[in-house]
């Protein structure tokens, strides 16, 4: 069938269906890869509202002869959810918590749900699902379902499947099928149906009555003591049941196959799962440092003697790798030393006394056996830092620099636990042959080690061996009888080795399966069965050279920006929804939308910018993908790979204006403060034709500005100004100490008072404040992208700035994207000649906030310095304070006063994110990432309660949003200072 004529066809579909349907070159993009190494354009992506929608696809896919594979997060690794044919993504909307039943422990959710969020509303009834997947802050059940994930305490709780109760579901014909516990009559009753339903029965009861059948599976399964085993179909566990076996009083349950196949046999319309009670309130983690890594495997073996509730490993190399993640540095805070590897074991516990007590038996025998060098014990909330930091491995492993990284081949191999130690040393014997390195992390306590090689798979010399290791592999656990997959699934990776695993006999069974269940071969094909070979429909085309486009920025220490996009692994933690909270992606919360989130933008970016053409900059898809990017660096913060976007946009932007030219919107706002700077003459002129409803709705339809969105105002004097008069006055002759002050463009202009309350608090409270002439901090010309003319700008500041700032005399800024440009932005614009000033500069580049809170620690400042008056505070903090620096110095320096109570709102960008929030196109969207968390937050305060935010563009969004004024946390420090 023509192109043409199949998108002529999917319109009608798309104008038939309730949700949404596309098939644009970006969609099909986006939805090419998942977080694994493959790649291949879909035809189109649907997004379903209900159940009327699934079936209508469907209908359209067995008559046009397409085929449709459901996709979640698209958080798979083994290219579960990477298909030539319509991708259904049932994460947008199909994702109601249908009904909870307490008494029963149980319940029914669309398979959208997200498992942490379920969670969230399973705490309240004292219940939660037990499985817990490293991904659980973004994938939905039914990625679960298919995939029958485990997770960090399935030594307790065992995989999605232990756990499932019953499935609705449509079948590939289209028909409505409802899967669940059967006894035999039921089981023969269903077998009398004359429908594609009673075909399936009819199929397993002749499959699983032939007793060479039976045979062949009890012998060429799995080991059944290894607990996660996630090869092919599991007919394994369809045999110990009243139906196939009349010693069992189990019953015969369709779900326990359906776990773990990949949406290959049918489409899963709702779930029904069973619940626990929320574990014991006391919990503890003892940290094993072991000084070699294979020590690990007989300190596992010692620990789950003691009924831990998880065990989970890191080696070296991923510790490593965690030092430069933003996110996880504050996480290693238990380490000691450099250890080989750790060991990480939870125990739960009714009271705390229990837990020290096998703590220290434990610890004991690991002694005894010569087995550790540290033991920190980590408690309270603590503990999930330690737990973040193991979730981390996968993202952070895309954090190694060059293109040979530890890929997903191996990684999910199981055997039986007390056998491990001798499977990994047959392993090592093999990868030594190759001369290649491995990463360890993950479930040891379960028999299952994230075993990644380090390969290029660039280079085809590699990519050959990618497939070798995997046929090397599946002898070796075929060997131990041990799973190919054990909660990673088979997918595209691990699909062609399933015969050598289980017996080609066997894999013709699987076949039958596949066949009885989806005649046409529409339901996700190429997974499990009849795969194409696994090292096909990479994300990269072998032998092929990376493009290294010159730059402005310094991407050297990603080797260019086409490998700091290519860090982007899929691993979808940009996915997280405003329930689940943090910073990135700020849009993507805002729009359930994969289109806007960083994933979706590093994918578009790996594509064209992969391009031979003679310039990769030229490509609008680029320029259309990141336009809701608002640059709040929450991905570099928050994403395990540092993928930043916000870099990427910026870079881009400048190279798509050298080819179509700046527009005037965008030179108005990077050239705010010249504008500034004539204005301040009259600033009460400027005033009147901003606030003027006729002039200023003329100025904003000329500048492309929302109407409704309020224009800054010029204070009556600008900051500079003030100093100049005042400064030698207010300067103390005994000091404390010595700062200088960046008088940055939106504090000399706009936000004058603040400046002024600055530089009264610092003085009065010993500081002496020294100002120098420098430009400004080029923050708007970076955020518009206008890159050349930030760079000037930044090496002028490092010149003038270089030989005076020091440890002593430290650099601090008011406005957190002012001065945390020279911390971010100045290292990777200054040159080769400034790196080393630059870098030196950003050391001692601080927000006030930062030093007033050192300050404090040191003991510098007095807390009997401040009012006893009772406050209540509400902060809000600058995205990207929150992803460069913290948001803690601005909760500390607002605690110092004796009775403030400070709270911060669990928000990440406010929406406003500079000049995007000013832009009409854009207005919308950002109240609506105001209205997620902020604003109700806000106008939900009581009157009393004073509103602290540092960033300039967040107290403009607040009033604007709410009619409450936010104050900068000096303001508040100053008016509570005894005078």
């Amino acid at each position: 069938m023509e192109n043409s004529t199949k998108f002529s066809l999917l319109d009608n579909l798309k104008n038939d269906l309730e949700g949404d349907l596309q098939y644009d070159s970006i969609t099909r993009i986006i939805y090419s890869t998942d977080a694994s190494v493959y790649k291949e354009k879909p035809l189109a992506v649907a997004w379903p509202r209900d159940k009327t929608d699934l079936k209508k696809i469907l209908s359209f896919a067995e008559r046009e002869k397409i085929s449709v594979t459901l996709r979640a997060a698209g958080t798979s690794l083994a290219g579960q959810v990477v298909s030539p044919g319509i991708i259904i993504d049932i994460s947008k909307y199909m994702k109601r918590i249908i009904e909870i039943n307490k008494e029963e422990m149980w319940v029914r959710v669309e398979p959208g749900v997200v498992l942490d969020e379920l969670n969230i509303e399973l705490k309240k009834y004292g219940l939660f699902f037990g499985p817990e997947t490293s991904t659980s802050n973004r994938c939905n059940l039914g990625g679960m379902v298919g995939n029958n994930s485990c997770g960090l305490h399935s030594v307790i709780y065992g995989s999605t499947r232990d756990h499932l109760s019953e499935l609705k579901t449509l079948l590939s014909d289209g028909s409505e099928a409802e899967f669940g516990p059967l006894n035999k009559a039921s089981f023969d009753e269903k077998c009398t149906l004359q429908s594609l339903e009673g075909d399936i029965y009819r199929n397993i009861r002749e499959l699983l009555n032939d007793s060479t059948n039976r045979e062949n599976i009890i012998n060429g399964f799995p080991d059944p003591s290894v607990p996660r085993r996630n090869t092919g179909y599991a007919l394994d566990l369809l045999l110990k049941n009243e139906v196939f076996d009349g010693s069992s009083d189990q019953p015969f349950n369709f779900c326990k196959l359906l776990a773990g196949s990949e949406g290959t046999l049918a489409v899963t319309t709702e779930i029904k799962l069973n619940l626990v009670k929320l574990p014991p309130p006391e919990k503890a983690l003892v940290c094993i440092h072991l000084r070699k890594r294979n020590d690990a495997f007989s300190a596992n073996l010692i620990a789950l003697k003691y009924n831990p509730a998880a065990v989970e490993m890191m080696d070296d190399k991923i510790l490593e790798l965690t030092e430069n993640s933003i996110s996880q540095r504050n996480n290693r805070f238990f380490l000691e030393g450099k250890p080989a590897a750790i060991v990480i074991v939870e125990f739960a516990r009714e009271k705390s006394e229990d837990i020290d007590s096998v703590i220290k038996e434990l610890v004991g025998e690991l002694k005894s056996a010569g087995l550790g060098y540290a033991f920190p014990v980590v408690k309270g909330k603590d503990i999930t830092k330690v737990w973040d930091l193991r979730k981390a491995g996968l993202g952070v492993l895309a954090n190694m620099k060059g293109d040979p990284k530890p890929v997903s081949l191996i990684e999910d191999t199981a055997v039986n636990v007390a056998k491990l130690p001798a499977f990994i040393e047959d392993f090592e014997k093999i990868l030594s042959a190759y001369g290649k390195e491995v990463v360890y992390h993950a479930h040891i306590g379960t028999g299952e080690l994230h075993i990644r090689p380090v390969l290029n798979l660039k280079d085809p010399v590699d990519v050959q061996l990618f497939r070798t290791l995997g046929l090397e592999m599946a002898k070796l656990v075929k060997k131990y009888r041990g799973s190919m997959s054990g909660e990673h699934g088979d997918g595209r990776l691990r699909g062609e080795f399933i015969h050598i695993v289980i017996g080609d006999y066997n894999y013709e069974l699987l076949r039958k399966v596949k066949k009885c269940w989806d005649p046409e071969n529409i339901l996700n094909p190429g997974k499990i069965i009849d795969t194409p070979p696994m090292n096909s429909f990479l994300r990269y085309i072998p032998g092929r050279t990376t493009p290294e486009p010159e730059t402005i920025f310094d991407f050297s220490e990603t080797d260019g920006i086409v490998r700091a996009a290519e860090k982007c692994n899929g691993s979808g933690d940009c996915r997280k929804t405003v329930i689940i909270g943090g910073i990135m992606c700020p849009t993507f919360m805002a729009t359930s939308e994969e289109k806007n989130c960083t994933r979706a933008r590093a994918n578009v970016l790996r594509e064209f910018l992969n391009d031979v053409n003679d310039n990769p900059w030229d490509h609008k898809e680029i320029y259309d993908i990141l336009d809701l990017c608002i640059s709040c660096k929450g991905c570099k913060s928050e994403c395990p790979s540092g993928v930043d976007v916000a870099k990427m946009k910026a870079e881009f932007l400048q190279h798509w204006y050298d080819r179509h030219g700046i527009p005037l919107r965008t030179r108005l706002i990077a050239n705010i403060t010249a504008i500034n700077r004539i204005a301040a003459h009259v600033p009460g002129l400027f005033n009147f034709f901003v606030r003027n409803k006729l002039t200023s709705r003329i100025v904003k339809n000329v500048i492309g500005f929302a109407s409704k969105r309020s224009i800054p105002l010029l204070y009556k004097v600008t900051l500079r100004k003030w100093i100049k008069v005042n400064l030698d006055a207010i300067n103390p002759e005994k000091q404390v100490g010595k700062v200088c002050l960046l008088v940055d463009e939106f504090t000399n202009y706009n936000d004058t008072e603040i400046g002024i309350a600055a530089i009264r608090l610092l003085t009065s409270l010993g500081y002496k404040v020294i100002t120098i002439p420098h430009y400004e901090s080029a923050r708007t010309f970076i955020s518009k992208g206008l890159l050349r003319k930030a760079q000037k700008i930044i090496r002028k500041n490092i010149n003038l700035f270089g030989d005076i700032i020091n440890d002593d005399l430290p650099l601090i800024g008011i406005e957190p994207s002012a001065i945390l440009s020279f911390r971010d932005e100045y290292p990777h614009l200054a040159g080769d000649d400034l790196k080393e000033a630059a870098e030196r500069l950003s050391r001692n580049a601080l927000l006030i906030d930062e030093f007033i809170a050192d300050e404090y620690r040191e003991g510098r400042i007095k807390r009997d310095s401040f009012t006893g008056t009772k406050s209540t505070i509400i902060l809000h903090a600058h995205c990207q304070q929150k992803a460069i620096s913290s948001s803690l110095p601005s909760m500390e320096i607002l605690s110092i006063p004796a009775n403030f109570i400070v709270r911060e709102i669990p928000s990440g960008c406010c929406g406003m994110a500079g000049s995007f929030g000013y832009e009409k196109e854009h207005y919308d969207l950002s109240n609506r990432i105001g209205e997620m968390v902020l604003f109700p937050e806000v106008r939900n305060a009581d009157k009393d309660t004073v509103i602290a935010a540092p960033g300039t563009s967040c107290r403009h969004h607040i009033k604007d949003g709410t009619g409450r004024t936010a104050l900068h946390p000096v303001e508040i420090l100053y008016a509570a200072l005894i005078k």
